[in-house]
C-alpha cells in the first residue's frame, strides 16, 4: 500500500512540473499566460483542438511533443498508483477473509457469539481478555470491519441459517451465545443450534421476560434478560444502598471473585465420583462431616439441573457437583481426600 501511495504522490508531483514548465516555455515563447495554460490542458489531455497559435519553429514543435510526452506518462503513473491501491486493499481483504475461513475450520472447544451489537462487543472483548477462541456471526459488514480491527475471527451471514452455524463448526463448538436484540430469532437460533449439537451450552438473550420460558423450551441452557437484571440493580440500589456500595467499591478493577479475597473466601467445586461414599448420602452429611466449616451454595445435577442454596435433605447421585463457600484456613481435610473437580483459591490478607 506504501508503493502505490509513493507511485501516486510521484506522477502527481511529475504531472505539476509538466504543467509549469510547459506554460513557462510557452510564454517564453511569446504567447499570452492564458493562450499558453489552453494550450497545455488541451496538448496534454489529448483533446485534438486545433493550436492557439501556429507552431512554427522546428523547437517549439519539439517542445510540444515533449509536453505530451511527459503528461501522457505521469496521467498514466497516477491511474495506475490508484488502480494499485484499489486492487492491493482487495486482494488484502481477499486473503484475510481466506485466512479467517482456514482458521474458523480448524477451530474446537470455541464459543460462538451471534450478533455484534453492543452486548456482542462486550463479549467478545472479555473473551478475547481471557484468550477464549470464539468466532462472531453478523450480517452486517460495518460490524464486522470493526470485529476485524479487533483481530477477532468473523463470519459474515444470518446466524438464523443453519448452514451458516455449521460453517462456524458449531459441531465441535463448546457454548453459543445468541444476544441478538431480537428475541424471535434469538429463540430460532437456539432451536436449530440445539438440533446441530445436543451437547452444546447454549446461552440467549431475552428482552422480554415471556421469552424466558420460549428460550428454555427451544433448549437454551441460559437465560440472560439485560432489562430485568438492569431493573433488579436499580431495585437494589434503592433498598440496600449500603450493601451495594460495598460490593461496588472495586475501582473498576475487582471482581466479585476479588472481594471474595478481601475476605480470605475460597470456592471449590466436589465432584461425586463413581466410587465415591457421598452417593446415596445428602448434603447435610457433608456440612456435619465439614463440622459448620463451610456452606453449600448450590449443586449441580448430572443433568445440568442446577440447585441454589439446596436443601439439606438433598440427596446426592453419581455426575452432581457441590459449590462449596468457606474461609481457607477452615476448609476441612476431608476435601482434600475427594477428587476436586476444581479450586478456585482467593488469596486475602494473609497467604496459606
Amino acid at each position: 500500500m506504501q508503493s502505490s501511495l509513493r507511485r501516486i504522490t510521484t506522477g502527481i508531483v511529475t504531472f505539476l512540473v509538466t504543467v509549469l514548465t510547459a506554460v513557462i516555455g510557452y510564454v517564453l515563447a511569446g504567447w499570452d499566460l492564458i493562450d499558453a495554460v489552453y494550450m497545455v490542458v488541451i496538448t496534454v489531455f489529448g483533446v485534438g483542438y486545433g493550436e492557439v497559435h501556429a507552431l512554427t519553429t522546428p523547437e517549439l514543435k519539439a517542445f510540444t511533443m515533449l509536453v505530451i510526452v511527459a503528461g501522457f506518462f505521469s496521467l498514466t503513473y497516477i491511474v495506475s498508483g490508484v488502480v494499485q491501491l484499489i486492487t492491493e486493499g482487495e486482494i488484502h481483504r481477499a486473503l484475510n477473509i481466506q485466512r479467517m475461513t482456514q482458521e474458523i475450520t480448524h477451530l474446537d472447544k470455541h464459543v460462538i457469539i451471534c450478533g455484534y451489537g453492543r452486548i456482542g462487543q462486550m463479549l467478545a472483548r472479555r473473551l478475547a481478555d481471557e484468550r477464549q477462541p470464539f468466532v462472531v456471526i453478523d450480517n452486517n459488514s460495518e460490524r464486522l470491519d470493526q470485529a476485524r480491527e479487533q483481530g477477532y475471527l468473523v463470519y459474515q451471514g444470518n446466524a438464523t441459517d443453519e448452514q451458516v452455524l455449521c460453517d462456524v463448526q458449531i459441531d465441535r463448538a463448546r457454548s453459543l451465545a445468541t444476544v441478538l436484540p431480537d428475541d424471535a430469532a434469538n429463540v430460532f437460533i437456539t432451536l436449530t443450534a440445539r438440533e446441530l449439537n445436543s451437547t452444546l451450552m447454549i446461552l440467549a438473550r431475552g428482552e422480554l421476560p415471556s421469552t424466558e420460558r420460549k428460550l428454555r423450551l427451544a433448549g437454551a441452557d441460559h437465560v440472560v434478560l439485560p432489562a430485568t437484571i438492569s431493573a433488579l440493580r436499580i431495585a437494589h440500589m434503592i433498598i440496600h444502598p449500603a450493601a451495594v456500595d460495598f460490593l461496588s467499591q472495586t475501582d473498576g478493577h475487582h471482581s466479585l471473585n476479588e472481594m471474595l479475597a478481601e475476605l480470605d473466601i475460597q470456592l471449590s467445586e466436589l465432584v461425586v465420583q463413581p466410587d465415591s461414599s457421598l452417593i446415596g448420602g445428602t448434603v447435610g452429611d457433608i456440612e456435619v462431616r465439614g463440622k459448620g466449616t463451610f456452606i453449600t451454595v448450590a449443586l449441580r445435577r448430572a443433568n445440568g439441573e442446577v440447585l441454589i442454596h439446596p436443601s439439606r435433605d438433598s440427596y446426592l447421585a453419581q455426575g452432581d457437583t457441590i459449590i462449596l463457600m468457606g474461609h481457607q484456613g477452615d476448609m476441612p481435610q476431608f476435601m482434600q481426600r475427594h477428587l476436586i473437580k476444581s479450586k478456585m483459591r482467593y488469596r486475602g490478607a494473609r497467604h496459606l
